[in-house]
């Protein structure tokens, strides 16, 4: 039990997600269900301002935090291979550093022609 509600502490914005999607496809069914209780228009009206204005917009918000959930965990995986990168990249600098023998390279002459 414990490691469901760290789960869900760790993952508040999947868990609001879920919550909304089914207070949402619940809103759409008891709209459905008070829609086809009655036969005047004028009766079903309620029903569907009610519940399905409300259900789709609860699914929207379900998906919205869907995807932000998403969003950031792509954001920490780039975050953790740009350091990985960086981390190698310092690592072949110091190797190139301890490598490099300081050579006497051959002092140049000038050769002019003409002069």
């Amino acid at each position: 039990m414990e490691k469901l509600i760290l789960a869900a502490r760790l993952h508040w914005d999947r868990v609001a997600a879920i919550v909304a999607v089914v207070f949402g496809l619940v809103a759409i069914i008891l709209g459905w269900v008070g829609v086809s209780g009655h036969d005047l228009v004028t009766e079903q009206l309620p029903y569907l301002a009610s519940g399905a204005v409300f259900g789709g917009f609860a699914l929207g918000i379900g998906g919205t935090l869907w995807l932000s959930a998403d969003i950031r965990d792509e954001w920490a995986r780039l975050e953790q291979v740009g350091e990985s990168l960086h981390d190698q990249i310092a690592a072949l600098r110091q190797e190139l550093v301890e490598t490099a023998q300081p050579s006497k390279a051959p002092a140049r002459t000038s050769t002019r022609r003409g002069r």
